[in-house]
């Protein structure tokens, strides 16, 4: 019977202070677990180095591979272009300072293998599992965005923005071929097509610890997600998701 075999999908923008330490971290870890493996890390026109990090770890390792988005597009775009050039029967995104470690990663792989088309990565089920909580303006901007996404979206989950989310590539393709917002509100918008084309997803506790460094502002970007969210609910109820969006920059880049 052949293995499962997995692809972690990495977006990095000017990663290159943390980027080294997380693939030592995953394939270390893969390694030990003795994974079929593919990395994708995937440079979202960073002005650092690294991409030629991530293009050394790909000369040494096989398994790892640099994806070059056409310019700076966002985390939705980013992770997008990943899950579509994934060649893993499971992939997992995650970011790039492994916020949730990776030894986090069988949880999900489980609750895939239980019977869930999509396994979402929560930092709320089990608060005591947040090794360093995020500051408490953070909190208050996640917690109204969360009750917001369940007025609007109906999404009745208690942590949709956690970057750590599992499915089979089958589920991937279909969802992501789908995604429209290429920016921070993708993480809702999967989701709400997920549930729309009736998959299962499952909410899984995961340790999760914050990075001070995060580039997410919860005043600005947390306005243009609020939009991001009201155009979610209008693509829904016009029909926008029910066919494939065919854009083939998303899924064609140069890599390593």
């Amino acid at each position: 019977m052949k293995a499962t075999s997995y692809t972690i999908v990495i977006p990095a923008y000017n990663e290159s202070a943390r980027i080294a330490s997380s693939l030592d971290h995953i394939l270390a870890f893969a390694e030990q677990q003795q994974w079929p493996l593919e990395i994708i890390v995937i440079n979202d026109g960073s002005r650092d180095n690294t991409a030629e990090i991530v293009r050394s770890y790909a000369r040494r390792n096989p398994c790892v591979r640099l994806l070059e988005n056409p310019g700076n597009r966002g985390k939705g775009f980013t992770v997008r272009n990943g899950v579509l050039n994934a060649r893993g029967d499971v992939i997992l995104f995650t970011d790039a300072d492994l916020s949730s470690p990776i030894e986090e990663a069988p949880k999900l792989f489980a609750a895939l293998r239980g019977g869930a088309d999509m396994a979402i990565g929560s930092r709320w089920l089990q608060v005591e599992l947040q090794n360093k909580r995020q500051p408490l303006y953070r909190q208050v901007f996640g917690r109204v965005f969360n009750l917001l996404l369940r007025i609007t979206l109906g999404l009745p989950y208690k942590d949709t923005q956690c970057g750590f989310k599992a499915f089979s590539r089958s589920v991937g393709e279909s969802v992501f071929s789908r995604q429209m917002i290429e920016r921070w509100g993708f993480d809702p918008e999967i989701l709400f097509i997920a549930r729309k084309m009736g998959y299962k997803i499952v909410e899984v506790p995961v340790e999760w610890a914050h990075d001070n460094r995060s580039k997410i502002n919860p005043v600005t970007d947390g306005f243009k997600m609020f939009l991001e969210m009201l155009w979610i609910r209008w693509a829904g109820a016009t029909g926008k998701y029910d066919k494939i969006k065919a854009e083939p920059s998303l899924v064609t880049s140069k890599s390593a």
